[in-house]
């Protein structure tokens, strides 16, 4: 199958970047909100938010299970393919009201897996998350201004990155994906893939000689077949995480697939749009044939 053509000359740069633009904006607004209720711009789940755990295989039905733990925060109940399991949520306990709470699970159910967070660890966890994405913004800006020493390339290739995790963070919250360890680490491989598309992108446009247009059409097969190879073997991952009941392999694939659909659109409308204003703006005038000096002495003659 042939790779679509792409001609950036057909359209608007400025109608291309409004685009992402608005994307951008409705997801920031998503990211606020979600802040201002829990404290944190994704649902933070039971590694940051503190709480129990409890998978079960059981032959009973998820009302059943819900009337038995009548009087406990259930938070949620996510049932398994084929295998009869479910995983259950609960809000955070005092340790006596945890110990009661596991000779009640035991005693109805001998082989459940328990697991509990606290609170205080939970709230440990959300500052060593929220560094850890903060540094990983730091050295990418850093490594981008090294490379390729020109302001507004380099905030391109940098606010492209924050506008795909911020999009990626918002869908989450509208799909119902939880922030946990899992999904933290799937966020910091998105700045990942969003540096090497944007840095691809710019580098072929800004270091090597040509047109405009096929300096962009050079990049976009060479960047696009990287992230729909990616992006194929991720879908692959996500459907076998959701057949074999694998819910950490499952979060991590859906965030990622969600975070590339978002880089391809920021790599090749936004920043392509930029990279084309800003060099018919400073670069095109060197470029410009020299017309040819009239011999005025001569044509009087």
């Amino acid at each position: 199958m042939e790779i679509p053509k792409y001609d950036i000359n057909k359209y608007d740069p400025k109608r291309m970047m409004a685009i992402p633009a608005a994307l951008f904006g409705i997801a920031l607004v998503i990211v606020l909100i979600t802040f201002a209720m829990t404290g944190m711009p994704v649902t933070p789940g039971i590694d940051f938010a503190g709480g129990t755990a409890v998978t079960i295989h059981t032959d009973d039905t998820k009302e059943q299970l819900i009337a038995f733990y009548e009087g406990y925060d259930l938070k949620s109940i996510d049932e398994g393919i084929g295998s009869g399991g479910y995983y259950l949520k609960f809000g955070p306990m005092s340790n006596e009201e945890m110990m009661t709470f596991n000779d009640y699970t035991i005693s109805a159910y001998p082989d459940a897996s328990i697991d509990q967070i606290g609170a205080n660890f939970g709230a440990t966890l959300q500052g060593q998350a929220m560094w850890a994405i903060l540094f990983a913004f730091i050295g990418m800006a850093v490594v981008v201004f090294i490379a390729f020493r020109r302001v507004i390339p380099a905030v391109t290739v940098v606010c492209a990155g924050i506008a795909d995790i911020t999009i990626t963070s918002a869908v989450m919250n509208l799909v119902g994906i939880e922030l946990s360890l899992a999904t933290t680490a799937a966020l910091l491989m998105l700045i990942g893939y969003s540096v090497d598309s944007n840095i691809l992108l710019t580098t072929k446009v800004l270091k090597r000689e040509g047109n405009l247009e096929d300096k962009l059409a050079g990049a976009f097969r060479t960047g696009i077949i990287m992230t729909t190879t990616t992006l194929g073997a991720i879908v692959a991952m996500f459907i076998v995480a959701f057949i074999g009941q694998v819910p950490t392999l499952y979060n991590i694939a859906a965030v990622l697939i969600i975070g590339l659909i978002s880089d391809i659109i920021f790599t090749w409308v936004f920043n392509a749009g930029v990279l084309r204003l800003y060099l018919g703006s400073t670069e095109k005038p060197q470029y410009a044939p020299k017309q040819p000096k009239k011999n005025i002495k001569g044509a009087k003659q």
